[in-house]
């Protein structure tokens, strides 16, 4: 915080006791005292959350419920709608809310764990790094080398996320070769079903995805890269969560609780259920 060079006495103690009152209301003691923990997640992120016959399920449901339950609350779990950047996201879900009526929550999850985008979101404290994810190139057996150079993909139908990083890598590589040949889907997991379908022949998605998908499809017949694809520039990221600037101390306890999780084996278990192989965060 910036502050002016000189105060009075009476702004010295107005100062004071606007941070005596904030100490009282501290955002741990409300939650506690609420008895409900308040969890943004990303509505239609398979597999870390989304709808499955109408239920609300995922990697970060059961972890949401998890930390409420190492509080001694319950999880209150609220779907936030992805908007135009990460940024936006913190802003609506929480420390100012959406402008359709989304309530700002005590802590969101899925938020990407990084020096840069912490620095430009100071309205937040990002913590708690959780998984370390990236990207991979998979493709039905018999039709492609999936560790072929990327120009050797032409012709084959690449299914990726529309306006993501694999749509963008596809696209541009080998001069733009490949263009014709990339469809799009809303999501990385809707691409990556389509591979095993049979509606595509390839997919560039997340680890994570392609690992669920996998896992709920029992599909034996794909095959995934092994091999770096060239001149991808992504070479993975950390995902963490977001608290308000002022509630380090829910930040602190989420983050206790996390350790204790990890430490325990339970945080595996979790990525187990929903066939997902846990990797550690570079982070922390």
């Amino acid at each position: 915080m910036h502050r002016r060079a000189f105060l009075s006495s009476a702004a010295v103690a107005a100062l004071l006791g606007l941070v005596s009152q904030a100490a009282k209301a501290a955002p741990l003691g409300k939650v506690k005292d609420l008895g409900v923990l308040r969890v943004a997640v990303y509505k239609d992120n398979r597999p870390w959350s989304w709808r499955k016959d109408g239920k609300l399920v995922g990697i970060d449901v059961d972890l949401a419920q998890a930390l409420a339950r190492g509080l001694g609350v319950r999880a209150d779990i609220a779907e936030l709608v992805a908007d135009e950047s990460a940024d936006d996201d913190l802003r609506n879900g929480v420390w100012k809310g959406g402008l359709l009526g989304f309530q700002p929550a005590d802590i969101m999850l899925h938020v990407p764990f990084d020096r840069v985008f912490a620095a430009r979101n100071d309205q937040v404290a990002i913590i708690a790094p959780y998984y370390r994810e990236n990207f991979q190139f998979a493709a039905v057996k018999g039709e492609m080398d999936v560790n072929a150079a990327p120009d050797q993909y032409r012709g084959k139908r690449l299914a990726v996320e529309i306006d993501s990083i694999p749509d963008f890598y596809l696209i541009g590589t080998a001069g733009g070769a490949l263009a014709k040949d990339v469809v799009h889907y809303p999501g990385g997991a809707e691409a990556v079903l389509a591979v095993t379908q049979g509606q595509a022949d390839g997919v560039l998605a997340s680890r994570a995805q392609i690992d669920a998908i996998l896992h709920d499809t029992a599909a034996t017949n794909i095959a995934r890269r092994t091999m770096p694809l060239p001149a991808f520039t992504s070479t993975g990221w950390d995902i963490g969560m977001a608290v308000k600037e002022n509630s380090r101390n829910l930040g602190d306890a989420v983050e206790a609780i996390l350790a204790t999780m990890t430490g325990s084996g339970e945080m595996e278990a979790i990525f187990k259920v929903h066939g997902v192989t846990y990797q550690k965060p570079r982070a922390g």
